[in-house]
């Protein structure tokens, strides 16, 4: 995998990038978002993964699954199953980085409750409100994969080891 610490955000506030190892890159606007079949979480509380420290109460989001947005791209299969190797790695404007592999995507129940938000509480968010924001709903605490302006989604596929 190439350094993951110089990945550029997308010069537009509020657009979302997929970029890497994707066999049709693609760039999403909040609008473009919206037309997705959209996913609802419950509210939760959260709280700092190092101190369990109170930050805030979030009420339900809504937004598209992050695999809808993978699977539209197109992971790369020029090898039976490389596909199978790929970590995503999601960053916001400010440079917040974290990772998911494709087997916590796509083959266990985290997948299905990982999603871009574009909506708060049933009031739409902007990219003021820090969208769009990746959240990773199936987590124990949710804030070390919470990511407000989501910037870009990095697709790297790891080299086998032997």
């Amino acid at each position: 995998m190439d350094s993951v610490n110089v990945v550029a955000a997308p010069a537009v506030v509020g657009a979302l990038v997929l970029s890497g190892r994707f066999q049709r890159p693609l760039s999403f606007g909040l609008e473009r978002l919206k037309a997705y079949e959209s996913v609802l979480t419950t509210p939760f509380d959260l709280r700092c993964y190092t101190t369990n420290r109170f930050i805030r109460s979030v009420d339900s989001y809504r937004g598209v699954r992050l695999t809808t947005l993978i699977s539209e791209a197109g992971l790369p299969n020029d090898v039976p199953g490389e596909f199978k190797r790929t970590v995503f790695v999601a960053v916001g404007h400010d440079g917040y980085v974290v990772t998911f592999s494709w087997h916590e995507l796509f083959n266990t129940p985290i997948g299905e409750n990982v999603l871009v938000a574009y909506e708060c509480g049933g009031r739409a968010l902007d990219a003021e409100d820090g969208a769009p924001i990746l959240f990773s709903g199936s987590d124990i605490l949710p804030a070390p994969r919470h990511v407000k302006r989501l910037a870009r989604i990095e697709a790297h596929v790891l080299k086998p080891l032997a």
